[in-house]
């Protein structure tokens, strides 16, 4: 079973004529370190399910700080889903931080699909909920965690992050300075 067929089935098991139907919207692209899947202000087409890399989102202020909303690590979706559901320009940048593979799914034509295929649209509904269900998590991280729990939460989930992505990514992420993310890096080494 390939990654993708695991990936739908783990959101919801679809019968093999609707799964069939969804392999055909999709397309597996390559994207190489830095390529951008979506700009901020571009209106999306595609989402996107994560094969191999990492995704980041981000914004950038006026003075052209950049900040890392999330990561995307596989075998997740990304996208900018607001701009897709709303139809309008996306508020955050997707860019490639490593070499990509990525599913990519015409979103107009999904949506289409769900609204034929009960199954599909389970599975849409399941996948929608489990992107809030992220979200609130890293709400949730953001508000109550110290940057050292920050920290060590996304060492847990992605264990050799400092081997794939730069130093001020990382900072970006955890929403501290890439100083602060040293001096955390050389304590937690120390003990």
């Amino acid at each position: 079973m390939n990654i993708l067929s695991v990936f739908i089935n783990n959101i919801h098991k679809l019968p093999p004529e609707s799964y069939q139907k969804f392999l055909a919207l999709t397309e597996l692209k390559k994207f190489s370190n830095k390529d951008i899947l979506t700009k901020t202000g571009d209106i999306p087409a595609y989402l996107y399910i994560l094969k191999r890399g990492i995704v980041r989102s981000y914004y950038e202020d006026e003075k052209g700080k950049e900040y890392i909303r999330s990561l995307f690590v596989p075998y997740c979706s990304t996208g900018s889903f607001g701009a897709l559901v709303s139809n309008k320009s996306s508020l955050l940048t997707y860019q490639c931080l490593t070499d990509c593979e990525l599913y990519s799914i015409n979103y107009k034509k999904l949506k289409k699909l769900a609204s034929a295929d009960i199954d599909i649209a389970v599975m849409y509904a399941n996948a929608l909920e489990s992107v809030f269900l992220l979200f609130e998590k890293k709400i949730y991280n953001l508000s109550v965690l110290d940057a050292t729990e920050r920290y060590k939460a996304v060492k847990k989930e992605i264990p050799n992050i400092e081997n794939i992505i730069p130093q001020y990514h990382i900072a970006s992420y955890l929403n501290i300075s890439a100083v602060q993310l040293s001096r955390i890096r050389k304590k937690l080494n120390s003990k």
